[in-house]
């Protein structure tokens, strides 16, 4: 059998991590490493390949274009290393295992966590990344976040409970809005990024701005995750819509900016707990992201339809959509 020639996987590890939270500060935290480490470790992929996998300054360091290529096949595979791994019987208390769409997690979700730990050390909190149908008996979860639209059928045996109204609009590098790209026109006309899990996200949001169409663009490039197509986004490789609770935290350090601002949705981000016998942890979780919701703040352009936003919620997402 051939011997393979594979990079050191330390390395790929260190990476990977990188590529899902966007963040060397938040991959070292993963990896319960330093920042420095983590640098290191990429420096070192990157000199074993020959290739530069990222770019910028470090202060809003992204993937090249060869990096979020290595990134997209590095996920799924350490996706099926996990899943296969045997594992001992957990000590202590179960953990609450919340279902989650993966940039939801990384970018939103996970940030907030130690708040809850810190009001409930008792509740341990497992975050699966999800974002298709679920079950949750046979999947073995507690609760599952899901985006929502208002009048969709309910999943089955769950109540939902929206928590966070969905806020989207074009974002970009801070480079490619400063050559020029920061128009309606030219926004359009720009390179289109999109992901599989949401490819009509333009379209969506030409709807909810009031456009009629969509303007044809230069060209369209298809990702497999958000996250790697808000990374395609702040390396400048064209535009993307990315949902307010996505890019908040990018768009605050200066990796992604929004030129014309968040458009409310059709949608909402809802926490579905099952409809009969959630235990009291559950509920606990639930009514938490719920109030973590209600203190995110909103896109600056939307702050003046708050009150709007609230007879959005009561009349047409009420408690279980």
């Amino acid at each position: 059998m051939a011997r393979r020639n594979l990079p050191p996987l330390n390395a790929l590890r260190a990476f990977e991590a990188f590529g899902r939270h966007g963040r060397m500060t938040l991959a070292a935290d993963e990896l319960c490493v330093t920042h420095g480490a983590v640098s290191r470790q990429i420096r070192q992929l990157e000199e074993r390949l020959g290739v530069a996998l990222t770019e910028g300054p470090r202060s809003r360091l992204r993937m090249t274009e060869a990096g979020l290529k290595l990134a997209q096949a590095l996920s799924p595979a350490f996706d099926q290393i996990e899943a296969a791994t045997p594992r001992p019987a957990e000590a202590g208390p179960k953990p609450l295992v919340v279902s989650c769409l993966p940039t939801f997690a990384m970018k939103w979700l996970i940030p907030r966590l130690p708040r809850f730990q810190a009001a409930h050390p008792d509740i341990p909190v497992r975050v699966a990344e999800s974002n298709g149908p679920f079950d949750f008996r046979e999947d073995q979860i507690d609760l599952a976040i899901r985006i929502r639209r208002a009048g969709e059928p309910d999943y089955p045996d769950s109540v939902s409970d929206p928590f966070m109204r969905h806020y989207h609009g074009p974002v970009m590098s801070p480079e490619l809005a400063a050559g020029g790209v920061a128009d309606f026109d030219r926004i359009c006309a720009a390179p289109r990024l999109l992901t599989r899990t949401y490819v009509q996200s333009w379209s969506d949001w030409i709807r909810d701005i009031g456009g009629e169409s969509l303007p044809p663009a230069t060209s369209e490039q298809e990702f497999d995750h958000y996250f790697y197509m808000l990374e395609a986004a702040a390396a400048g490789l064209g535009v993307a819509i990315g949902p307010w609770a996505f890019v908040q935290r990018d768009l605050a350090s200066g990796r992604l900016v929004a030129p014309l601002g968040f458009a409310p949705g059709q949608t909402w981000i809802a926490a579905l707990t099952p409809r009969e016998g959630a235990p009291e942890r559950t509920l606990l979780f639930r009514d938490w992201l719920v109030a973590e919701g209600a203190s995110t703040p909103l896109p600056p352009e939307a702050l003046a339809s708050r009150a709007a936003d609230a007879s959005f919620a009561s009349r047409d997402a009420p408690r279980a959509l």
